[in-house]
């Protein structure tokens, strides 16, 4: 008889839902500013603008916002960071 290891293991600590949700679809995401960053990988700008056409084809009324930080093996800087916080949603993306 073969059996079979289950690699699941149980959740150590307490699961804590959070209510960070932002519904763009309202009013064809009207209002809404989308950030879409980059990580620097070969080809990760390409995909994320890609992500930002599909997006605004969708939702007529967002606004898109393109960052690239250019490495991936670095942080985002702080004025990348800064102009993040400013949208009401932010996707990042990575190539390779």
């Amino acid at each position: 008889m073969v059996r079979f290891h289950d690699p699941r293991a149980r959740v150590g600590t307490n699961l804590e839902s959070y209510d960070l949700a932002r519904d763009v679809r309202a009013n064809n995401g009207k209002g809404i500013i989308v950030g879409l960053l980059a990580n620097g990988f070969p080809d990760s700008d390409i995909f994320v603008t890609k992500v930002g056409e599909v997006i605004a084809k969708r939702l007529t009324g967002v606004e898109i916002r393109f960052w690239n930080k250019g490495n991936a093996g670095l942080p985002a800087n702080e004025e990348i960071l800064g102009e993040l916080a400013e949208c009401d949603v932010a996707i990042a993306a990575y190539g390779h």
